[in-house]
């Protein structure tokens, strides 16, 4: 009897050991060292790995192995304030497969580049949405809440809104003690391109619709083009329509900027084969939200 619990509780924990949400990949670069041993960022790399292949990040969704959502992370060490102390910028980009096919969409392409950190070799990074434990775990968390929120979005309208409150619970957990440096990219007063805009966003009425948007392209456009191309497509003119609603009504705002870096490429892709009409559609609208991919956006001819 007591082997047949033993045998329940391994195959529990082995079940439940897929329940975590990512699939991480992480790259660390360190072109500008000078004082610091290359190895302590093997370590880092390491760690980030681990924390997002094996947190569970929500209390209710089991996720199971082919579902885990894939992110890429690439940090490049940027500057050494001390032996313990670095300013890096921060890539991530989070993925997830296209119903029908073997194609796997990006959802966010973003490099952060305002964000400085401690780290001491072998030191744990320790998870929390509730409490400050470090500015390396704040970060590595709220942008596994942005990926979970912005994957679930693509499937279900407005999915995303428990994990961009978690996200929001991170942000406020920032204390104001902490060093002005690492501050930067938490607070409405460090511009507007960073951490708290991209949430801000996100969470605003007037964005509403962009979100819904990203529903339609995703789960009404994309997941039914391999049955479907032309109807697929035309759903997805619909979204880059209210793209263009968006930008009207809110110039310049960072989601449209992250939309852009996301999807410049694979809108490209797609239009090729459409009609003039939602060729032109794609460039009018496009080179006003992102001017300066305005070439990319023409190619689609």
């Amino acid at each position: 009897m007591k082997k047949l619990f033993l045998l329940s509780t391994i195959l529990f924990l082995s079940f439940k050991g897929f329940a975590q949400e990512f699939r991480a990949n992480v790259t660390i670069q360190t072109p500008v060292l000078q004082n610091v041993d290359p190895k302590v960022f093997q370590t880092l790399e390491s760690q980030i790995t681990e924390f997002y292949n094996n947190t569970k990040f929500t209390d209710e969704d089991e996720y199971e192995e082919h579902e885990r959502i894939q992110i890429e992370i690439n940090m490049t060490i940027s500057s050494e304030a001390s032996q313990t102390r670095f300013g890096a910028d921060f890539a991530v980009q989070s993925t997830r497969p296209v119903y029908g096919s073997n194609y796997k969409t990006p959802l966010l392409t973003h490099v952060d580049k305002e964000f400085v950190f401690d780290y001491e070799q072998y030191a744990p990074i320790d998870f929390s949405a509730t409490t400050f434990t470090s500015n390396l775990s704040s970060l590595l968390t709220y942008y596994a809440y942005m990926a979970l929120g912005i994957d679930a979005d693509s499937f279900a309208p407005y999915g995303g809104e428990p994990y961009y409150q978690q996200a929001l619970q991170v942000v406020n957990t920032i204390p104001q003690s902490l060093n002005d440096s690492m501050k930067k990219g938490w607070r409405s007063i460090d511009g507007t391109r960073n951490r708290y805009w991209l949430l801000d966003n996100l969470l605003a009425p007037r964005v509403r619709d962009f979100r819904q948007g990203w529903y339609d392209y995703h789960r009404q456009g994309l997941d039914i083009m391999s049955t479907n191309v032309e109807a697929g497509r035309a759903i997805i003119a619909e979204t880059i329509k209210t793209v263009g609603l968006v930008n009207r009504n809110i110039p310049n705002t960072m989601v449209l900027q992250v939309f852009s870096n996301t999807k410049a490429g694979e809108l490209v892709e797609i239009f090729k084969q459409g009609a003039s009409d939602e060729q032109n559609l794609l460039i009018q609208t496009m080179t006003k939200v992102d001017p300066a991919n305005a070439a990319k956006y023409r190619k689609v001819k």
